[in-house]
């Protein structure tokens, strides 16, 4: 008869690298999909206030985002302590925001332009005198459907 033979060394066998590259190329796609990239630097101190009836816009693209602010603790040496106005990626004066406006329409296509909306992030201790400056511009544009972010909660914690 015969004998069965126990092995007699322990050793795992070698893994396996054939899907190594399939696992690396997965996890590539992966945070390619899920990586978010920032429109906007904010330069300013921006508390939203808060609002207890709110919507949620439906298309981010149609968005033109105007910050108002005090500048940030990064940019208070360089643009003061008082509430300024920023447009994309720079500090902006009232006066600047038609050329904004007149920009971004121009990179819109045409059949989209009435579908602007225009989004006032304001921080909720600015005056609303800025506010008012900025709204007055917007009248002067014609840019008339204005959005007011706020975050989610009751109005009385203002």
């Amino acid at each position: 008869m015969s004998k069965f033979n126990k092995k007699k060394s322990g050793e795992l066998p070698a893994i396996s690298t054939a899907s190594l590259p399939d696992i690396v190329f997965m996890l590539l796609f992966f945070f390619m999909v899920a990586t978010v990239m920032r429109q906007n630097t904010l330069m300013i101190e921006n508390r939203l206030p808060v609002a207890d009836q709110i919507e949620k816009l439906d298309k981010k693209d149609l968005v033109m985002y105007i910050y108002a602010g005090k500048p940030s603790s990064r940019y208070s040496a360089s643009a003061g302590n008082q509430p300024r106005i920023q447009l994309n990626d720079k500090f902006a004066d009232v006066s600047e925001i038609k050329a904004f406006i007149l920009a971004e329409r121009a990179s819109k296509r045409e059949e989209l332009i009435p579908f602007l909306t225009t989004a006032l992030k304001v921080d909720g201790n600015t005056n609303m005198g800025l506010v008012g400056d900025i709204k007055k511009e917007l009248r002067e544009v014609q840019a008339l459907k204005i959005n007011y972010t706020t975050r989610t909660g009751s109005a009385l914690d203002n």
